[in-house]
């Protein structure tokens, strides 16, 4: 091989072997979306009761009156 094709070489490799930068990218969008699903899964469960909790509450005319 003649020096500039190692050269050539040398410089991509170096440019893309650092992976740990798009692992650790994916691992945070991961984190992410399990936060986000449970987020949902919690305001879908306790939304309906805690709508009707605020609902009687005010029905009711709250703890300041």
């Amino acid at each position: 091989m003649s020096a500039l094709a190692i050269r050539a070489y040398v410089a991509v490799v170096t440019r893309l072997g650092d992976t740990r930068r798009g692992a650790t990218a994916v691992e945070y969008a991961l984190l992410l979306a399990f936060i986000a699903a449970v987020c949902i899964s919690a305001i879908t469960l306790f939304g309906g009761t805690t709508a009707g909790l605020y609902s009687r509450m005010f029905t009711a005319g709250g703890p300041w009156h």
